[in-house]
């Protein structure tokens, strides 16, 4: 098995959402109810276009043979202001940021169940990560689902504050705003 990790395209997108939905459904039963589930995939989970417009959304495409591949994991990086949500998420602000004060933002990090515990998320993390650094910032910032909060914390984040995300449909879910500092 070979793991490859490159921006994402346009043409991934219909991939993204079936990871997207996969992971939630599949991942985050055991902390979020059904109602915070639909809800979350309906009003803030997705697909985040300008995330791929930048190229700072990443793929994990595992080969298992030259000619077959498949795409198991996504996430990204951003240098604008919104901390999470995709394209169906109405309170976006995509204005850049300033490297030199505020932290990259580390975004939608989405694992298919059949491809967890085996270095995906890690990898794409790395890889976001070298790339923020390399864009001149030296904080990440990121709204963590309760889900992946001990994962974050095992790569150096920490918790700031808890945040309840308002869903669309009458619902919230809880995040952790959590920060890392380069060293």
């Amino acid at each position: 098995m070979n793991i490859h990790i490159r921006p994402a395209t346009t043409h991934d997108i219909p991939r993204l959402r079936e990871v997207i939905e996969a992971s939630v459904r599949g991942l985050q039963a055991e902390d979020y109810s059904p109602a915070q589930i639909e809800g979350a995939l309906k009003s803030v989970y997705g697909v985040d276009s300008q995330l791929i417009a930048d190229g700072t959304y990443l793929v994990a495409e595992v080969f298992e043979s030259p000619d077959n591949s498949e795409i198991a994991g996504c996430g990204g990086w951003s240098k604008r202001k919104t901390l999470y949500g995709g394209d169906q998420y109405a309170a976006r602000e995509d204005s850049l940021l300033d490297p030199a004060r505020d932290p990259a933002k580390i975004r939608a990090f989405f694992v298919d169940p059949a491809w967890v515990r085996r270095g995906i998320g890690s990898l794409i993390l790395e890889a976001c990560e070298n790339a923020a650094r390399k864009a001149g910032f030296t904080r990440l910032e990121m709204g963590a689902t309760l889900s992946g909060v001990a994962f974050y914390r095992a790569k150096g984040y920490a918790a700031l504050e808890e945040l309840e995300v308002p869903l669309g449909n009458g619902e919230t879910l809880p995040i952790v705003r959590m920060t890392k500092e380069f060293e």
